[in-house]
């Protein structure tokens, strides 16, 4: 971990010069924007072939582009030295995690992340003390998790990553082993899995409910957490599919994909609102306990509400999570600044209090 080389880089920040960087993809324009609302320059890393959506649709919201043949390249020495001479805080998104690797963040890319870069690892369900562990160390409800298909008595989902991509899940619904069976070979010969990253699925209770994904902030400056806003995804093709009548829809008899491809922004009844920070302020403190300094900035609990009202959460996002619909159509962070305030925004107010304050190196790891 190069978590003193990060001390020593953000001491040689000049704070007039400090700007936000982030990969270009996932939530790439939402931070920038952010960024530029508080008056910050920005740098976007992108990659040949990619980057028209930041070089050219919009460009006003970048002010430095570092064009990398592979995005995997943003590790390498050269490149961390470009991003530290200009100065950047580096947000981690869904796609710098996938496409840099972990190792290669903890110990190679010496560039101040806003965030807690040894928690982005716990996203992956293989790894020690990961995200299930420390829902389950919180006291979160959590979905039954089934060891193995012999196991599964009740409606189940499994969670397995696709054959051509393994950024996207082919998920599949199973009540029953000889289910679990059927389905996962069908998949398995239409070329959309593989027995290999099968064997490593997750299996676990599909719950029954009203899917939220409770957008969040924890400052280690305030010890305080936002509610940035609710949203729900927009999946291909099982949003496709979900479009036809019932009869329709067992005629087509194909086997669906939740490709995430959108969102929607969304808000919950107000009587159940301060579950959703009990359970937000109990994952924080678990991870201040497992991960010092704890999850810093920006995470997602994503679960569903049951009818009971009970809160499930079956999905942690440990960094921006991708939702830039929150701000206009998710009112929650308007009730508390009286403006409405996006993701990106907040990472940038954090940081702007951090330099007024002397306090960077407390964001930063």
């Amino acid at each position: 971990m190069i978590t003193d080389e990060i001390k020593k880089i953000i001491k040689h920040y000049t704070s007039k010069e400090i700007r936000i960087g982030v990969l270009g993809s996932h939530s790439a324009l939402e931070i920038a924007s952010g960024a530029k609302q508080e008056g910050y320059e920005t740098v976007v890393v992108c990659q040949k072939g990619r980057e028209k959506t930041y070089t050219k649709y919009y460009k006003n919201v970048f002010d430095h582009v570092l064009m990398l043949d592979k995005f995997s390249d943003i590790t390498k020495e050269a490149n961390v030295k470009k991003l530290v001479d200009l100065n950047t805080i580096f947000v981690p998104n869904r796609s710098f995690s996938v496409y840099a690797g972990y190792e290669a963040i903890e110990n190679q890319f010496a560039v101040p992340l806003m965030g807690n870069r040894s928690m982005l690892r716990t996203e992956e369900r293989n790894t020690p003390r990961n995200q299930l562990y420390l829902l389950q160390k919180s006291g979160i409800a959590t979905p039954k998790t089934f060891k193995s298909p012999s196991e599964i008595d009740r409606l189940a989902i499994v969670k397995v990553a696709e054959k051509e991509r393994a950024i996207e899940r082919a998920f599949f619904y199973p009540s029953n082993p000889f289910e679990f069976s059927k389905m996962a070979s069908d998949r398995i010969a239409k070329g959309i899995i593989t027995q290999e990253v099968l064997d490593q699925a997750l299996i676990e209770e599909y719950v029954i409910g009203a899917k939220f994904n409770a957008n969040l902030f924890w400052s280690p400056l305030t010890d305080e957490i936002d509610l940035l806003g609710f949203d729900r995804r927009i999946q291909t093709d099982l949003d496709g599919v979900l479009d036809l009548p019932a009869q329709e829809q067992i005629e087509l008899n194909i086997s669906t994909q939740n490709i995430e491809i959108g969102h929607m922004g969304a808000t919950m009844r107000e009587s159940q609102i301060e579950k959703i920070f009990e359970a937000a302020e109990k994952f924080v403190n678990t991870c201040k306990k497992e991960y010092p300094p704890g999850m810093i900035g920006l995470f997602a609990l994503q679960g569903a509400v049951t009818k009971d009202l009970a809160f499930y959460v079956f999905d942690v996002s440990p960094r921006v999570p991708g939702c830039p619909c929150v701000e206009p159509t998710s009112p929650y962070m308007k009730y508390k600044y009286g403006m409405e305030v996006g993701p990106g925004r907040r990472v940038a107010m954090e940081i702007k209090r951090a330099v007024k304050e002397g306090r960077l190196a407390e964001v930063v790891t």
